[in-house]
């Protein structure tokens, strides 16, 4: 994992566009799945599990889901996580309480500095979203935001999940669309193993937007399997775009 003696000083100049994961950056997906678990939790045996280890769980399943089942659309992938994260607990999951999660993702909240920071950012750069949901999904968590993005890709159009290269290789190939070459972007993510090891691996300038810097483990994301060096770390969206727009 990268570390902050790792990195060079941040400076935005050279880039006119910013491609941004969504869930875990700019929408606090670990309390929006939290809170949509809740009901089941509190049914269930699996009520004596803290919070962490929800979201471990589901950082465990959801990624093995997507990569056995690319095609399926995200509420599916999550109604099938929590089926297998009810198994790790040994605790019984209804097909209306998996149907119910798998629709949750509408009512995860924003992290309180994404609007802003967005706002701000989009008065200086092309914005992007990148990510791992279908369309209906995002349209929600976008009234969240607030933001009207020059282009979203979703793991529904590429027809796979990150880090499966493809996602990377659209954004690419998409960005002629902005009038714009793949040296003038910068992608902005929390998630290492989803974003930054796949990004890099194709050479892509990378912001790692480290939310859990005072937490251990990887919550609901997948713990990398390789080191990655980010080109740049900061703790939250805000402390981004203020660097990114100074």
């Amino acid at each position: 994992m990268a570390t902050d003696h790792d990195l060079q000083p941040f400076s935005a100049d050279g880039y006119a566009a910013l491609s941004f994961d969504c869930y875990g950056t700019l929408i606090d997906w670990e309390t929006g799945i939290f809170e949509a678990l809740r009901p089941w939790l509190t049914r269930t045996s699996a009520g004596r599990s803290d919070r962490e280890a929800v979201v471990a769980a589901f950082g465990r399943h959801e990624t093995l889901v997507e990569t056995e089942h690319p095609t399926w659309l995200y509420p599916d992938v999550l109604a099938e996580t929590m089926q297998r994260i009810g198994r790790d607990l040994r605790a019984p999951v209804t097909d209306v309480e998996a149907h119910a999660f798998g629709r949750s993702v509408g009512t995860w909240p924003a992290f309180a500095d994404s609007p802003a920071a967005l706002a701000a950012l989009g008065q200086r750069f092309k914005l992007i979203i990148l990510s791992n949901v279908d369309r209906v999904s995002f349209r929600q968590s976008n009234d969240r935001l607030g933001t009207e993005f020059d282009l979203v890709i979703t793991a529904e159009d590429v027809g796979a999940y990150k880090p499966d290269p493809r996602n990377f290789e659209m954004l690419e190939a998409e960005l002629a669309t902005l009038g714009l070459e793949r040296h003038q972007l910068l992608h902005v993510a929390e998630s290492l193993h989803h974003d930054h090891i796949p990004a890099k691996s194709l050479g892509l300038a990378t912001a790692w937007i480290h939310r859990r810097h005072d937490k251990e483990g990887f919550g609901a994301t997948a713990q990398p399997q390789q080191t990655v060096r980010p080109d740049a770390r900061f703790t939250s969206m805000a402390d981004f775009a203020r660097a990114a727009t100074a």
